[in-house]
C-alpha cells in the first residue's frame, strides 16, 4: 500500500486522506483508519469494498449502532468535489459531505464485549486495551466485562 500525507491540509481526518490522494490520482480508492483504534477488523477494506455500489461510492464502518466514518473507503474521483466543499462551501463534517454522494454503512459485530472500533484516548483506555489484547491472545475475549 502506498501511504500519502499532505501536512498542509487542515480538514477533518477522513477528508484529509482523500485530499492527500490528489498526489496519487491513479489510485481508485483510499482507505482510512483511526490510529487510536487497535482492534479494527482485518477484513475491513475487503468488506467495505464489497458494499460499494453505483449509488453508494463511499463506504464506512459501523458497530453497536454507531457509525465510524474515519474507517472508510473513499473514491479518489470525488477529490475535486471535496476540495470545492471544503474551500467554497465551508463543509467541515464528513457526514455532511458524504450525504451528497451516498454511503454504504457496513456493520461489524463486537468480539465478545469488545467494540472493534474501541479507541484509546486516555490512560484508562490504554489499560483496557492492554487487557483486551491479553485476553484475545489467550482466547478469553468473552471473559472480559463490558
Amino acid at each position: 500500500l502506498q501511504a500519502v500525507l499532505d501536512h498542509r491540509v487542515r480538514a477533518a481526518s477522513g477528508h484529509r486522506s482523500l485530499w492527500a490522494a490528489e498526489h496519487a490520482p491513479a489510485v481508485p480508492l483510499v482507505a482510512t483508519f483511526a490510529a487510536d483504534s487497535p482492534f479494527f477488523p482485518l477484513d475491513l477494506v475487503e468488506r467495505l469494498e464489497r458494499a460499494l455500489g453505483p449509488d453508494r461510492p463511499i463506504a464506512r464502518a459501523a458497530s453497536g449502532g454507531r457509525a465510524h466514518p474515519v474507517f472508510g473507503l473513499w473514491p479518489v474521483a470525488l477529490r475535486h468535489d471535496l476540495r470545492r466543499a471544503l474551500e467554497k462551501d465551508g463543509v467541515r463534517k464528513v457526514d455532511a459531505w458524504t450525504a451528497r454522494h451516498g454511503v454504504a454503512e457496513v456493520d461489524f459485530p463486537f468480539a465478545g464485549p469488545v467494540d472493534p472500533f474501541f479507541n484509546v484516548n486516555a490512560p484508562d483506555d490504554l489499560a483496557r486495551a492492554e487487557k483486551i489484547f491479553a485476553a484475545g491472545a489467550e482466547g478469553r475475549l468473552t471473559d472480559l466485562e463490558s
